[in-house]
């Protein structure tokens, strides 16, 4: 059975790192796509009080509740410290789209409990027939 296609298609609250208000920006385009497609979305960015006036955190501990999965948007030398951050919260999940993974970062997911996805990004997998969906990981 998959992990990823429950995740696209129920309701979740996801928490992006790195979300942006720039809409040329993929932290932005995650934001807004997820938002679309029925979740909960926790962006988080110091640089903002807002996106699209949904209040931004600036960090996973200031999140007034925890996520259901953890997505980053990050550049990939932060994914190490998010992946700490998931396991000393224990949220569940953290998604690390194709160039924001690095081995550390899938090393203390693993070490720690923390269900790690890497090597899909959610915008390309909602553009996939839902068909398709059942060959996901």
């Amino acid at each position: 059975m998959s992990l990823i296609a429950p995740l696209l298609q129920t309701p979740h609250t996801f928490t992006i790192v790195g979300a942006s208000q720039d809409k040329s920006k993929y932290g932005y385009e995650v934001f807004e796509t997820l938002t679309r497609h029925g979740h909960t979305v926790l962006p988080i960015n110091p640089k903002y009080a807002d996106i699209d006036g949904v209040a931004c955190y600036p960090s996973l501990p200031d999140l007034p509740r925890n996520p259901d999965i953890v997505l980053t948007a990050a550049p990939a030398p932060v994914s190490g410290k998010v992946a700490e951050t998931c396991a000393a919260l224990e949220i569940p999940i953290f998604w690390m789209p194709p160039g924001t993974e690095t081995d550390a970062a899938i090393a203390i997911c693993q070490q720690n409990g923390v269900t790690e996805i890497h090597g899909y990004c959610p915008l390309f997998l909602y553009k996939l027939p839902r068909e398709r969906w059942v060959e996901l990981p």
